[in-house]
């Protein structure tokens, strides 16, 4: 997003902050309605095209906004979608793709509040693992031909029992309707807004061997003087990895595996 749309995703973001930090909101209700809303403007364009029209007042879009979805879900979430339409937006699909967001982030909170957001969020990236290197469940989670219903299902069986809602939630959300995503970028921003829940950066950490509790205390901590931030680490072991780790932080790499050195210092010979 850019320009206007920045400016009232940033605003829906605070509104959506003073609501949830209310704890007699249900965080996780919040999340459904505001998803099912969602969907209602991503399959109604000619709706979401009068929503964000700048030619009209933003008092009168939210007073259809309030009219339109009265009844159907909580004053909360009727309150907050009609704060946004009051906002301008550069395009109208950057109000669904807000809604979108403020759907996953109240199910984080959710999460959050029930100290289950770490959880989710080391779940969502071994899903995301999983999927990476199993290309017949990417195909079926993927495929177009497939009804939503039936790939639930196959969610259902997957993740049921296995995660916490709140990630089985999330991901049957993105896999069902992944609007134009593919499955491992909307598995990253998950995974990316999970971490913002705490002020935290993402650290993709590979070793040779699982690290022990002292290595990744140490090593969240020189990651954290590194950046300023507090550092949530996502761990996978690779064999291949022959001594050391290799750390990625967005699109940074910190290179401190022996096969990578073996690699750097054989392009210096040749050279």
């Amino acid at each position: 997003m850019n320009g206007a749309s920045r400016e009232a995703l940033a605003a829906a973001r605070e509104r959506l902050d003073a609501l949830t930090d209310n704890t007699s909101v249900d965080a996780a209700k919040l999340a459904d309605e505001l998803a099912a809303v969602t969907a209602l403007l991503d399959r109604e364009v000619s709706l979401r095209r009068v929503l964000t029209d700048p030619a009209q007042a933003g008092e009168a879009k939210a007073e259809l906004a309030q009219r339109l979805l009265g009844g159907q879900v909580g004053g909360e979430t009727a309150d907050l979608v009609a704060g946004m339409v009051r906002s301008r937006w550069s395009q109208s699909r950057d109000l669904v793709d807000a809604l979108e967001e403020l759907a996953n982030t109240a199910d984080l909170t959710a999460a959050q509040r029930t100290g289950r957001l770490d959880d989710v969020e080391d779940e969502l990236f071994r899903f995301g693992r999983i999927v990476s290197s199993n290309t017949e469940l990417r195909a079926a989670l993927t495929n177009r031909a497939a009804t939503a219903s039936a790939k639930s299902e196959l969610l259902r069986s997957l993740l049921g029992g296995r995660a916490k809602a709140t990630t089985e939630r999330l991901v049957t959300r993105l896999v069902t309707a992944p609007r134009g995503r593919s499955l491992e970028s909307g598995l990253e921003s998950l995974s990316k807004l999970a971490a913002e829940r705490r002020d935290r950066m993402v650290a993709i950490v590979t070793s040779a061997v699982p690290l022990s509790d002292p290595q990744k205390q140490r090593l969240g901590a020189a990651l954290a003087k590194l950046y300023g931030r507090q550092m949530h680490l996502n761990l996978d072991v690779d064999p291949e990895v022959v001594g050391g780790i290799r750390v990625q932080v967005g699109d940074e790499v910190i290179n401190g595996s022996l096969a990578d050195r073996i690699e750097d210092a054989g392009r210096r010979l040749a050279s």
